[in-house]
C-alpha cells in the first residue's frame, strides 16, 4: 500500500521508519517531514493542519492510507476531509479529537462513563480564580483547557506560581482547568481503536515531562521515555482497557462521535488503582519512539485495520523481547525560545530519530526546533537499553544542547512502586 504520514516530528520519523521496513508498504511519503524522514520517504511541503491541502496531496499522490501524527491537524478535521475523499485515514474525526482538544469535554465523557479521574473544576473568569484555587492544593495542577503541545500544564506546591500560570492562561482568553493531584507513578497507554469499538492496547510506557534530571524545572513536550514498564502490576493493561478505555470508547460512540485512531490515556497508578490524568487523540511523543521500536507486527496493517473498522479480525500483536529507552536531545534555550541553525553531527545513524532538524542548502544537518533529536536504545534488559541509548547520545554533537541523564534510571534500580491503599 501507499502510505502518507502527516507531521514533522520524531514521532513521525518513528512511524515512517517502521513502515519503511514493512513489506506491505510499496511507497512512503511524509508531509512536511524533516531531514530524517526525507532519507526514508518522499517529502512534500504542505501545511499539516490544512484539511484541503492534505487531502489534495493524498489524492494527487494516490495514497491508500493517510496516517495523521499531530493533534492539531486532527482537531482541525484533516481525518474527516481525507475520509470524505474516499481515502483510508488513521486518526479520529474532529468531533472525536475533542477528547484532547477540550479537557472539559474529556472530563464530561469520563464522568458520564464512570471512569476514575482527578476531581476538577473549570475557571473562565479571573474573579472566581482565587476561590477555586482555595478548593485545591497543597499541590496544584493548572491546565490550559485547549491544545498546548504538552506545555500548558503547571504542577506546583507554590500557590503563587499556580495563580500566575492560571492568570496567564485567562489573560490569553483560555479557560483554566484545575485538578486535584494524583499520587503514584504515571503510565502512558496507547490503544489502537476503530469505529466499531474494538480496542487493541500497545505496550505501556512512561515519559519524562520535566526538563531536568530528578524531574527538576518546567514541563516540556517530553524529554524521554521507556517501554515496557517492569514495575506495573500484573493485569494492569487489561484493567485499564476494561475500566478506562472501553467505557470512554463506548460513551463517545453513544454520543455520535465514535473514536477511530490512537487513543492515548495518561494515567496515574494510585493507591486506588489507575486514574486518568488526560487523554490524547494521537500517538504520544516521545513514548511512540520507544513503543514502536519493539513492535514486530506490520504497522501499516494495524493502522489500516483501525481506519477500516476491521481491528476485531487483526491478529494478536507480536512484540520483541527486551526494553527500549528514548532520550531527547534539546536545543539551547528549550523549553523557552530555542536556538536554531546549529550544525549537528553524529545523528545520521540507526536509532537516532529526527524532530527539529533541516538540511541547509550546502547539505549540512542543522537544528530547527526545540526538541531536536530522539535517540532510541534497545536491549535485552532495561539497563542494556539505557546503555545503548546513552552511547548514541554521547556520539551526537550539537552546540549548547541538553538532555536528561536519568531516563528510566529509577525503573532500572527498582525504585518505582505503586502506592498501597492506607
Amino acid at each position: 500500500m501507499r502510505v502518507l504520514v502527516v507531521g514533522s516530528g520524531a514521532r513521525e520519523h518513528a512511524l515512517v521508519l517502521a513502515m519503511s521496513k514493512d513489506a506491505e508498504v510499496t511507497a512512503l511519503a511524509c508531509a512536511p517531514g524533516n531531514a530524517g524522514t526525507a532519507a526514508l520517504s518522499e517529502s512534500y511541503g504542505v501545511d499539516p493542519a490544512d484539511p484541503a491541502a492534505v487531502t489534495e496531496l493524498a489524492k494527487r499522490w494516490q495514497a491508500d492510507l493517510v496516517v495523521i501524527g499531530p493533534e492539531g491537524p486532527l482537531v482541525a478535521g484533516v481525518a474527516d476531509a481525507v475520509r470524505a475523499a474516499g481515502i483510508d485515514a488513521f486518526g479520529p474525526s474532529a468531533a472525536a479529537a475533542r477528547i484532547e482538544g477540550s479537557k472539559a469535554f474529556a472530563k464530561d465523557i469520563m464522568t458520564t462513563a464512570g471512569v476514575p479521574t482527578a476531581h476538577s473544576e473549570i475557571v473562565d473568569n479571573p474573579a472566581r480564580l482565587d476561590a477555586a484555587l482555595a478548593r485545591f492544593g497543597p499541590t496544584w495542577v493548572v491546565k490550559d483547557d485547549g491544545l498546548a503541545a504538552g506545555k500548558g500544564v503547571v504542577v506546583t506546591t507554590d500557590l503563587a506560581a499556580a495563580r500566575a500560570h492560571a492568570m496567564t492562561l485567562l489573560d490569553g482568553g483560555h479557560p483554566v482547568l484545575l485538578e486535584s493531584f494524583l499520587d503514584g507513578p504515571e503510565v502512558s497507554l496507547f490503544c489502537v481503536v476503530d469505529a466499531a469499538g474494538t480496542v487493541v492496547p500497545l505496550l505501556p510506557a512512561q515519559d519524562f515531562k520535566r526538563v531536568g534530571d530528578n524531574d527538576a524545572g518546567p514541563n516540556t513536550g517530553g524529554m524521554g521515555a521507556y517501554a515496557p514498564l517492569p514495575w506495573t502490576p500484573d493485569g494492569m493493561v487489561d484493567d485499564v482497557v476494561a475500566r478506562v478505555i472501553q467505557p470512554v470508547v463506548d460513551e463517545m460512540a453513544a454520543r455520535g462521535c465514535p473514536f477511530s485512531g490512537l487513543l492515548y490515556a495518561g494515567l496515574a497508578i494510585t493507591s486506588n488503582g489507575p486514574e486518568v490524568i488526560e487523554f490524547n487523540c494521537r500517538f504520544g511523543d516521545p513514548e511512540t519512539q520507544s513503543v514502536i521500536a519493539l513492535l514486530r507486527s506490520p504497522l501499516s496493517l494495524l493502522l489500516r485495520a483501525s481506519a477500516r473498522g476491521e481491528l476485531a479480525a487483526h491478529p494478536p500483536l507480536d512484540w520483541a523481547e527486551g526494553s527500549s529507552v528514548t532520550v531527547v536531545i534539546a536545543a539551547d534555550g528549550y523549553p523557552g525560545r530555542p536556538r536554531t541553525g546549529d550544525p549537528i553531527t553524529g545523528a545520521e545513524v540507526e536509532g537516532v530519530l529526527h524532530a527539529g532538524t533541516r538540511r541547509r542548502d550546502d547539505g549540512a544537518l542543522v537544528s530547527a526546533g526545540g526538541r531536536v533529536l530522539a535517540v532510541v536504545g534497545t536491549g535485552p534488559t532495561l539497563e542494556a537499553a539505557r546503555a545503548d541509548a546513552y552511547r548514541k547520545v554521547d556520539a551526537v554533537h550539537l552546540a549548547g544542547s541538553h538532555h536528561r541523564t536519568d531516563i528510566a534510571l529509577r525503573a532500572q534500580r527498582g525504585e518505582i512502586g505503586v502506592p498501597v491503599a492506607g
